[in-house]
């Protein structure tokens, strides 16, 4: 048979698997083995079961848990609603006034959390009716949160760059520094953008609200203290070289249950609910990094990779012919799985032509982040625009008209990386050089 064919009846097979409604993870194990039923005579249970063990038993994925563990913590307690009004007071001189307590709330939250979907939800939550009732523009409340909801990809500690980094072998504290420059570069454009369109549509925008003392300012940056604490002791143990990315995320889940704690806003069922969360979200990335790592080896039986590497290789494709390449192919492909199954299930056939045509492989993570976080606001199946579905009860695609010029400034923002890459690299080559 034929790599075309058998190319063909492994894709056909996959999104018939989803279509289906099968897991992610299931899905990506029955490719494999269809893959190995049909181009090898490897045993199929040794290899599934040798290659799996090997997939989970890293010892960078034990972050993973303790993240998500931390996010679901702060998304149940006080801590994340005293964010919001903290923010909210240092923004009524900015045009677009509270609508930037969305971007700056979503910042905040993606350095404690490591996932989109849940800044998303948590400062959704908070932030849709409270603007609502204030007469913002429902366009704008809708816009502004899905496209900063993906910060929880890009700023650390992200749980994707996580996954990446486990996938690929890069050091996730060189990604981590990486992901700060661009990610602020994403809250620049992003806030931007918004007061651009204020200062456009003066019609569509609220009454001005009263102008706040220092005093409520003053009062508004200690309601911010603890996050910002929470903040401090996990990303700066890890640049300051105290601590792991793996102890970090402990230091960060300590911290949490000691604000939390501390505040009163964590009970008995709020703490199980946290923990029963984050297991869940824990086994259900997990089963897909499992599912990949065989699919991935029985990939190497078939033969695909290499010649869909060497077919690149004929076209002879210089290094931003490819990035502009594999742009369109992850989005896409982000029309249809999550952004973790897009990496863990992408990254061993496409990182080696990337590094045949001389590209950082740290860079290409922010790279791979950022254009996955194209994938959370574009429909059908994209993770933010559920989460707001949920929270508005509006429809997806509307949603996703709504999130279109933030998408718009994604894609900006990529290229704007590939030109500067420093961007990406100035930071982990300065601190870790030290």
């Amino acid at each position: 048979m034929g790599i075309e064919t058998l190319s063909l009846i492994l894709v056909a097979i996959l999104f018939g698997c989803l279509a289906l409604g099968l897991w992610v993870g299931f899905a990506l194990i029955a490719v494999g083995l269809a893959a190995m039923l049909i181009a090898s005579s490897a045993p199929v249970e040794l290899v599934f079961a040798t290659k799996v063990w090997g997939a989970l038993n890293i010892w960078d994925l034990t972050a993973l848990p303790m993240f998500i563990w931390m996010g679901e913590i702060l998304f149940r307690s006080r801590l994340s609603s005293d964010m919001f009004s903290g923010l909210a007071p240092l923004t009524t001189r900015l045009p677009g006034r509270l609508l930037h307590a969305n971007i700056f709330g979503c910042a905040l939250f993606a350095a404690v959390s490591g996932s989109s979907a849940a800044t998303t939800a948590t400062v959704g939550r908070m932030s849709v009716p409270e603007l609502t009732r204030r007469g913002y523009d429902q366009r704008m409340i809708i816009g502004t949160l899905a496209g900063s909801g993906t910060f929880g990809f890009l700023i650390p500690p992200s749980i994707i760059l996580i996954v990446y980094g486990a996938a690929t072998e890069q050091s996730i504290a060189r990604l981590f520094l990486a992901g700060i420059g661009p990610g602020l570069l994403l809250a620049a454009l992003f806030s931007g953008y918004t007061m651009l369109w204020a200062l456009m549509n003066r019609g569509r925008m609220p009454a001005a609200e009263p102008a706040t003392t220092w005093g409520e300012k003053l009062r508004a940056v200690m309601l911010l203290g603890p996050t910002i604490l929470l903040i401090v002791a996990v990303i700066g143990s890890i640049y300051a070289g105290l601590a792991s990315p793996t102890e970090a995320a402990v230091v960060g889940v300590l911290g949490a249950l000691i604000l939390s704690g501390i505040g009163g806003s964590l009970d008995w069922a709020a703490t199980w609910g946290a923990l029963r969360g984050a297991t869940v979200t824990t086994c259900m990335i997990a089963f897909i990094l499992a599912g990949a790592a065989f699919l991935t080896v029985a990939m190497g039986y078939t033969g695909i990779p290499r010649a869909l590497a060497a077919w690149i290789g004929q076209q002879g494709y210089s290094a931003h012919a490819l990035l502009a390449a594999l742009v369109v192919f992850f989005i896409l492909l982000g029309m249809f799985l999550d952004g973790i199954s897009i990496v863990v299930l992408t990254t061993s056939v496409i990182l080696p032509m990337v590094l045949a045509a001389g590209i950082d492989p740290i860079w290409f993570g922010i790279f791979l982040v950022l254009v996955v976080e194209m994938s959370q606001i574009t429909p059908p199946v994209g993770f933010n625009l559920f989460v707001l579905q949920s929270i508005t009860g509006r429809g997806i695609f509307e949603i996703a008209r709504y999130a279109f010029p933030f998408f718009l400034l994604l894609v900006l923002a990529t290229a704007i990386l590939t030109l500067f890459p420093e961007i990406a690299l100035w930071i982990p080559q300065t601190m870790l050089a030290r």
